[in-house]
């Protein structure tokens, strides 16, 4: 008889800071931390280059997802495998989640705990970055999702969200030809009832990031690090600058 595999963890190695390491212990404490998760077959230095357009004073650490992307994927890394399209496991996430909580422990632990921490991911890292307020939402401020999705399934948070309802802002395209149909329905009707949502589309950039999006998720987070948020509503999404909530 075999052990079962253990879960990936995340590689401390491979972690990029925005600001150089022998600066995060000074700074960490007194800082509100993004964690930015990229999408699937990408990498931890893809979505860094977002860090320095964050508001003034954040620390962002981009991570390298866990898992190996398979084939024809090259250099690549993945959340959580990708099974049926826009329906994966929900185990998959709850173990990469954990292996993120686990880095957020060694970091807290070597560095002290920052001022607030916010999630922020592309496509797969956007459906990571909702999963792990779900999975703890007593460690996050808020979470930022970029083209990505809910997963389908209970998580042992969900409950908490539908009573505390903490900032989510959720950015799209109606026309993204990667995240499908029925993970946006899934997504536009639980989003609203777990979390205080900004939901915006933002035609044209089809399933990818602009800068008129990232001037957005900056103000979002520039909101809640002051206890404000202007950008949501008492309906929990809004419609502002010709952009549409969904």
């Amino acid at each position: 008889m075999t052990d079962s595999p253990r879960r990936a963890p995340i590689n401390d190695a491979a972690v990029v800071w925005s600001v150089p390491t022998d600066e995060v212990a000074a700074r960490l404490k007194s800082s509100p931390l993004v964690i930015i998760m990229h999408g699937y077959g990408s990498h931890e230095n893809d979505l860094i280059s977002l860090a320095p357009l964050l508001p003034a004073g954040t620390i962002a650490a981009s991570l390298r997802a866990p898992l190996l992307a398979p084939y024809p994927v090259e250099n690549g890394f993945a959340w959580f495998t990708i099974g049926e399209p826009g329906n994966p496991r929900v185990s998959g996430l709850d173990d990469a989640a954990a292996s993120v909580l686990d880095w957020l422990d060694r970091v807290e632990a070597h560095f002290g705990t920052p001022a607030s921490i916010a999630t922020l991911g592309f496509s797969q890292g956007g459906a990571m970055a909702i999963h792990l307020l779900r999975t703890a939402p007593e460690r996050f401020v808020a979470a930022v999702n970029l083209s990505g999705f809910v997963v389908n399934g209970q998580v042992h948070g969900d409950r908490v969200m539908s009573e505390s309802r903490p900032p989510v802002f959720w950015g799209r395209d109606v026309a993204d030809p990667i995240v499908n149909g029925v993970a946006v329905e899934r997504t536009e009707a639980w989003l609203p009832e777990h979390s205080t949502l900004t939901a915006k589309l933002y035609p044209g950039i089809r399933h990818g990031v602009s800068q008129e999006e990232i001037t957005d998720v900056s103000q979002f987070l520039s909101a809640i690090q002051t206890h404000t948020n202007p950008l949501v509503t008492s309906d929990a999404a809004l419609s502002t600058d010709g952009a549409t909530a969904v």
